[in-house]
C-alpha cells in the first residue's frame, strides 16, 4: 500500500472516531477525553502501519510492538485521570473562550484527526525499512524506547502521587523528575519519537521519521503542550508557579538554580 493510501486510511477512520468521540465529549461535558481518544487511535494507527509497510519482518514487527505498547500506556493512564477527575482546567478555559460552541469543538476535534494522520509518518518510515537487523542500531532503539516509556510513566506516577495529597493543593509538584524539568512527561515522550528514526536508518523513506521529534517538538513547545499547560498553571498557582518557572528548566531536565527574585 502507498503511503498516500496508508495516511488517508489512518485519517479517515481518526476522523470518524473523533466524530463520535466529540458527541461524547458534548454529552459528558469533557473535552479532555478527545486526549484518551488521540491516544488510543495513535496505538491503532502504529499496528495499522506496520501491517500494511513493506519492510521486514523485524522493522514491521518492532513498530507494531513499540507504538502498540506507548500508544496504550498513554491511552490507559490518560482515561484513569479524565475519568477521576474535573475536566482540566485548560478546556475549561477553551470552553469558555469559545463560549462551549459545538462547532469550534468539533473542529479542533478533527484536527485532532490530521495530527494522528501526520504522526504514523514515523511509523510508516520504520516499518518500510527492508534492511533492519538485530544489531547495535535495533537494541539502541529498543532501549531508548523503555528509557523513554519508563520516564514517562514515572514523571505521571509523581505528578499523580502529589495531586493525591489534599496538602499539595495550589502548590506546584517539584518532586523527582519535576525538580528538573518543569515538563519531564513532555520531554520522554518527545524522546521516544528518536526510536522510530533509529528504526527508520536505511529506510527509502527515512526523511518521514524525523517527522515525529521535529513536529512533536514545535506542538510541544510552541502550540498545544506548554504554553497552554503553563497557562492554565500560573491561572491556578500564580507566583508559586511563577518561581518555579523561574528555577526549573522548561523541558530538558537540568539541575535547578536559584530563585533570586522570589522569597528566599
Amino acid at each position: 500500500m502507498s503511503i498516500a493510501a496508508t495516511v488517508f486510511a489512518v485519517y479517515g477512520f481518526s476522523a470518524l472516531i473523533m466524530a463520535l468521540v466529540w458527541l461524547l465529549a458534548l454529552k459528558i461535558r469533557n473535552i479532555g477525553i478527545v486526549d484518551v481518544a488521540w491516544a488510543g487511535l495513535m496505538a491503532l494507527a502504529g499496528v495499522y502501519c506496520a501491517w500494511t509497510a513493506g519492510g521486514s519482518d523485524l522493522a514491521r514487527l518492532a513498530v507494531a510492538g513499540l507504538s502498540g505498547i506507548w500508544g496504550l500506556r498513554l491511552f490507559l493512564s490518560l482515561y484513569l485521570r479524565v475519568s477521576h477527575e474535573p475536566e482540566d482546567g485548560r478546556y475549561q478555559a477553551l470552553r469558555a473562550a469559545w463560549n462551549g460552541s459545538p462547532g469550534k469543538l468539533f473542529v479542533f476535534f478533527q484536527g485532532q484527526a490530521i495530527i494522528v494522520a501526520l504522526f504514523c509518518l514515523p511509523f510508516i518510515a520504520a516499518a518500510s525499512n527492508p534492511h533492519l537487523i538485530f544489531d547495535f542500531r535495533f537494541i539502541l532503539a529498543i532501549l531508548l524506547f523503555v528509557i523513554s516509556v519508563f520516564g514517562e510513566s514515572l514523571a505521571d506516577r509523581q505528578l499523580a502521587v502529589f495531586r493525591g495529597n489534599p496538602d499539595n493543593k495550589g502548590r506546584t509538584c517539584r518532586s523527582g523528575l519535576w525538580a528538573y524539568s518543569r515538563h519531564p512527561n513532555y520531554f520522554f515522550e518527545w524522546l521516544h519519537w528518536f526510536s522510530y528514526v533509529l528504526l527508520a536508518i536505511g529506510s527509502p523513506h527515512f526523511l518521514f521519521s524525523l517527522v515525529g521529534p521535529v513536529v512533536m517538538l514545535v506542538f510541544l513547545y510552541r502550540v498545544s503542550g506548554i504554553p497552554w499547560t503553563e497557562a492554565q498553571a500560573l491561572r491556578s498557582r500564580g507566583e508559586d508557579y511563577a518561581r518555579y518557572q523561574r528555577e526549573v528548566s522548561a523541558f530538558f531536565p537540568m539541575p535547578p538554580t536559584h530563585d533570586k527574585q522570589g522569597a528566599p
